[in-house]
């Protein structure tokens, strides 16, 4: 049994079961950026065990605006590392594995998604979120796939769904796409239903709450399915 007066009031929510379940769960994150950021702090905080996460950045001035472990303290620092000290922070216990790498479609080889209780895909790259929901489905773990966030203004705006009843989001319509060439079925995934802002192609331009709203709806999916055994 999980212990601590840090997981009481969620323990009163899910019960000592539910608690237990999370407490053993191990979630691989790729992508540790304005969504995944906040994806590892609810997750965290919500009592999940054990993590390995995924990203080749650092930390950069620019992101600042959105990225939870953006800082002028935590600029030049890998943000996998800078992740992983604050998840030790919150809870001494959970364990978490580094690893600052980018996933790409050609070196999948060195990722066991077996291992892992549940995915999650954060990542900006179309063709390393379709390696990674692929690979996900080969090796039967849920994945959960983040879509679009740059270009909008409005939180509400994001759903949960399968991929294939997303509307209006570009990046929902070029993931499809790429997916029917693989056969994939159900993707279960985060999008907006805002039409973008913005349409020209380059750097995304982001606002706080944003890919904050997406990484919090992100883990409520992934808890809900831990909980509920489905996976």
């Amino acid at each position: 049994m999980i212990k601590g007066e840090e997981f009481t009031r969620t323990r009163a929510l899910i019960g000592d079961d539910g608690l237990d379940r999370l407490a053993a769960s191990k979630i691989l994150v790729f992508g540790i950026g304005g969504v995944g950021s906040y994806v590892c702090e609810a997750l965290v905080r919500a009592g999940i065990g054990e993590f390995e996460l995924v990203d080749g950045d650092i930390v950069d001035v620019a992101n600042i605006n959105r990225q939870l472990i953006a800082m002028h303290s935590t600029i030049g620092r890998p943000k996998t590392d800078v992740a992983a000290e604050r998840m030790l922070d919150i809870n001494p216990d959970v364990r978490v594995r580094p690893r600052h790498c980018f996933y790409r479609p050609e070196n999948n080889g060195e990722f066991d998604f077996s291992g892992f209780d549940y995915i999650v895909d954060a990542v900006d790259d179309v063709e390393a979120k379709v390696s990674i929901i692929v690979k996900a489905a080969e090796a039967g773990v849920p994945v959960i796939s983040s879509m679009g966030t740059g270009n909008k203004m409005d939180p509400s705006a994001f759903r949960i769904a399968d991929i294939w009843d997303t509307r209006i989001c570009p990046l929902a319509r070029a993931m499809r796409r790429e997916l029917r060439r693989y056969g994939v079925g159900h993707v279960k995934t985060v999008y907006s239903e805002e039409v973008p802002k913005l349409s020209y192609r380059g750097t995304p331009a982001t606002i706080s709450f944003v890919p904050a709203a997406a990484g919090l709806l992100i883990a409520k999916g992934v808890v809900e399915d831990l909980l509920s055994g489905s996976r």
